[in-house]
């Protein structure tokens, strides 16, 4: 039984199963909620620190927003957290599991694969190799062609 459920929200669609996810989860545990948006706040070069950092969590408080108003219309309690961090974003996931104490993280992964999953990496990956708790991931749902009966 879990009483803690920690959600990590991005604000992508695969984000938003997860949410949905978690809280379906945490209404058949009755089990607290913390959505969490994790800002990475390391601006690319020849940008302005401040300005940069700033438009990055506003983003991520315009994502919790979004995330608790849909918790809410679920009826259940969510309690939001912006993390901002220099570390990667699978690494302030899973140091504020252990902080809060979560007993499970749920998160989306894209299934990137490949070349793509090569160059971006995966938050998601990240989360699973460092988790102090289970790790629930949610993908996007695929269908499968439909195959002839036999």
């Amino acid at each position: 039984m879990y009483s803690r459920i920690m959600v990590a929200v991005d604000g992508s669609d695969i984000s938003a199963l997860a949410l949905q996810e978690a809280l379906a989860l945490a209404r058949d545990q009755h089990a607290q909620v913390r959505i969490v948006h994790v800002v990475d706040t390391v601006p690319p070069l020849d940008v302005d620190f401040d300005a940069f950092r700033q438009s990055c969590l506003q983003e991520g408080r315009e994502v919790l927003d979004h995330a608790v108003g849909v918790a809410r219309q679920a009826e259940v309690e969510a309690e939001p957290l912006l993390v901002d961090t220099e570390s990667s974003p699978s690494r302030g996931i899973t140091d504020e599991a252990a902080r809060w104490p979560a007993d499970l993280i749920v998160v989306g992964t894209h299934g990137r694969t490949g070349l793509m999953h090569l160059l971006l990496g995966s938050v998601a990956e990240g989360v699973v190799r460092h988790a102090p708790v289970p790790v629930l991931l949610v993908r996007s749902v695929r269908t499968a062609p439909d195959k002839p009966p036999g």
